[in-house]
């Protein structure tokens, strides 16, 4: 199992999985009981940012997003993004089929039958890695990114017969089996995984982690100062309720980008400057001389 999933430190204006271009549907949660402060954190994001419940976005296409989003920005991986569905999802799949020769606009099936491709994953499997990387160029490392996309589709075309198949085993599919079936996956990490599981599936409980989410708990305190992506997530989501997950996610994300950076967190400006301030424990961060060191560097520190 690898796991590509950091992000570049380039920050973008908008997280896309949030606002009103991020899909999912508004949703209204519950104030916690105050006795799990990852929860209270949750909520007062809530103040700041959209509370949204997801799901429903088609898995295949939702896996490919996710790689193209690893190692860069949202400002990045978009404009790549809808290049590829562009140039190789289902309408125009079909559409180019009606130009070509019926050996050209077929593929033959396991079965010595030939049928006609209108499906993403069935697009690229056969896809020429050379013309993928030059449509998704704009996402940075298109290269191993284009190797990975045209190796999952081939894997999601024999394994679940294409992209309806493979979205149907997301949404369908017992939750821990799909995402050991994602992770088995070249190139799917956790994070990856969880997102399929979260904005395709629309499973309740998971809260993707990235390097935001990563950093922000353990500084928050919400996780062991040293703990890795895995334990990070494992403590937010015993600490969350199920259907504010997903939320959680997308709000603390967005909150790195505008208040909980990894050099410059806004604490630094003085407790007023962070709407959060009064439920993190700042480890790492030295609020006196304005230093900033990673919370596994400032636990190292205090042993």
């Amino acid at each position: 199992m690898s796991d590509d999933d950091s992000d570049d430190p380039v920050e973008p204006a908008e997280n896309i999985s949030g606002g009103d271009a991020g899909g999912g549907t508004v949703a209204d949660f519950s104030p916690g009981d105050g006795e799990r402060r990852a929860e209270a954190v949750v909520d007062e994001l809530g103040d700041l940012y959209w509370r949204k419940a997801y799901g429903g976005q088609d898995a295949f296409e939702c896996l490919v997003r996710t790689i193209l989003s690893q190692n860069t920005s949202d400002a990045a991986s978009q404009p790549a993004h809808d290049s590829l569905m562009a140039r190789y999802g289902e309408s125009e799949a079909r559409s180019a089929s009606e130009t070509r020769t019926g050996s050209e606009a077929t593929r033959e099936g396991g079965d010595g039958e030939r049928a006609t491709s209108g499906d993403l994953a069935e697009s690229l499997a056969d896809a020429a890695r050379d013309d993928l990387a030059e449509t998704i160029s704009a996402a940075g490392l298109y290269n191993r990114k284009s190797e990975t996309i045209v190796r999952l589709a081939g894997r999601v075309v024999d394994e679940y017969g294409g992209a309806d198949g493979f979205d149907e085993f997301v949404r369908e599919g017992d939750p821990a089996e799909v995402r050991d079936a994602l992770l088995d996956m070249k190139g799917v990490g956790p994070k990856t995984a969880d997102c399929v599981l979260l904005f395709s599936g629309g499973r309740g409980g998971v809260f993707p982690v990235d390097t935001h989410v990563h950093r922000i708990a353990r500084r928050m305190g919400l996780a062991p100062p040293d703990a890795d992506h895995e334990t990070v997530r494992a403590e937010l989501e015993a600490d969350v309720p199920a259907d504010k997950c997903g939320f959680g996610h997308t709000a603390m994300i967005q909150f790195g980008r505008e208040y909980c950076s990894a050099r410059t967190p806004a604490c630094l400006e003085g407790p007023e400057a962070c709407p959060l301030y009064d439920l993190c424990e700042r480890v790492g961060v030295d609020e006196l001389s304005g230093e900033v060191v990673d919370p596994s560097e400032a636990a190292a520190g205090d042993a």
